[in-house]
């Protein structure tokens, strides 16, 4: 299922947000991309999504920007004042001006860069905050695929009144393809009673049963008024029901298959064929569901 989600937070020395993008997949895979430092949260933010999701490519970013500096400059004190000793050492020998102070800060070493070092404390407080960050925004896609979700079961609804009104299409249509059947083979019969040598009339009664059992839909049929009446139980769970659905739609296929292969009259097939379109189309919009 498809959805996106941003939230953000802040202290006062940084500042992140995590966004979260998913997409249709059948089954949950996670990608987590977190700044150097930052690797704790990686499995913390894997943990969390398995929790609330089944089923989607997952990626789940973390930005984290600092708002106060992370170095501070001091002047080395010790070697300035070497430097100006050496100043004063020299003023009998060479002819110079006196020091500035730009050309004393100049001197490489004096102005020194001190990297700043948060305590743990700071780090964990910090950490449980993009913690709480990310919550919120599970919870915002969360939302939005339940959104999506809601529409889709819209979709599948429709979808399984289609598939029901072509049951009752070829049911119809079975129900005069025995007498149909009969007619035809009685045709035939007549053809090969009055042949050389002439079959028995036990072998062609034989022969006209198994080929009514052979071209009898209604137990396919049947089944399928069963797994509509699962379909659309698994709908109002609510849940997470894609990967059940997509077990079901083999079962209609197996069953439309077979209804197509049995037919012996054109209706018949031709409403064999449009269930199988429909469960095509119902089998497409099951990978979008959780």
């Amino acid at each position: 299922m498809t959805g996106f989600a941003r939230a953000g937070g802040h202290d006062g020395r940084a500042a992140w947000a995590w966004e979260l993008k998913s997409v249709n997949g059948r089954a949950l895979e996670v990608r987590v991309r977190v700044p150097s430092g930052y690797g704790r949260l990686e499995a913390v933010a894997r943990t969390a999504l398995g929790k609330r999701l089944a089923r989607g490519n997952v990626q789940a970013t973390l930005s984290v920007d600092r708002t106060a500096p992370a170095a501070s400059l001091r002047i080395n004190r010790s070697l300035l004042d070497e430097v100006i000793a050496l100043h004063g050492t020299l003023g009998g020998r060479i002819a110079y001006g006196p020091p500035t102070l730009e050309g004393l800060l100049a001197v490489r070493g004096v102005i020194e860069t001190m990297e700043e070092v948060e305590d743990d404390a700071a780090l964990a407080l910090r950490a449980a905050a993009m913690e709480a960050t990310l919550a919120t925004a599970l919870d915002a896609l969360v939302a939005a695929r339940a959104e999506e979700g809601a529409r889709l079961a819209a979709v599948l609804s429709g979808l399984l009144d289609r598939i029901a009104a072509l049951v009752g299409e070829a049911a119809a249509s079975a129900e005069a393809q025995p007498e149909e059947l009969r007619a035809r083979l009685a045709s035939q019969l007549a053809e090969l009673i009055a042949a050389e040598p002439p079959l028995s009339e036990e072998r062609l009664a034989v022969e006209l049963a198994i080929l009514v059992s052979r071209s009898d839909v209604r137990e396919e049929l049947d089944r399928l008024d069963a797994h509509l009446g699962q379909a659309r139980a698994l709908l109002a769970e609510g849940a997470a029901v894609g990967r059940r659905l997509d077990f079901l739609c083999q079962e209609f296929t197996r069953e439309a298959n077979t209804v197509c292969s049995k037919a012996t009259e054109m209706r018949l097939t031709r409403a064999g064929l449009d269930l199988k379109a429909a469960v095509e189309q119902f089998r497409e919009q099951i990978q979008n569901i959780e």
